[in-house]
């Protein structure tokens, strides 16, 4: 028997959150992900982050300088939860005891659209 796809009008709404990362190390894109969960679980709790549907999207290497690397990433995540996620997220200043700075550039509906923040 073959699975149905549900309609749009029962999908959950996302959000693609276009990041931008500062930090002295480099990052993998699964250190990233560990990153994301680590600072949401710290900040809002294990029950509220389980509602948020985090995924990084895409990652980008923008530039790299003798102070920091500089990334780019999109990530998605629930459309009700989108303040709680970037609140999370201004709030990391150290992983693993090296600096790191990840602030929010837009959001958008599509991950097309949040491309041109990139």
């Amino acid at each position: 028997m073959k699975l149905k796809v549900l309609p749009p009008t029962l999908r959950k709404n996302n959000r693609y959150l276009t990041l931008d990362i500062k930090s002295t190390f480099p990052i993998s894109k699964d250190e990233l992900v560990n990153i994301i969960w680590d600072v949401c679980m710290r900040f809002q709790g294990e029950c509220m982050t389980s509602n948020f549907n985090l995924w990084v999207m895409k990652f980008y290497e923008i530039e790299k300088t003798d102070e920091y690397i500089r990334y780019k990433s999109i990530v998605r995540c629930q459309r009700d939860f989108t303040e709680n996620v970037r609140s999370s997220l201004a709030l990391t200043y150290k992983y693993n005891g090296k600096a790191i700075s990840i602030t929010t550039i837009g959001i958008s509906g599509t991950i097309k659209a949040s491309q041109k923040f990139i």
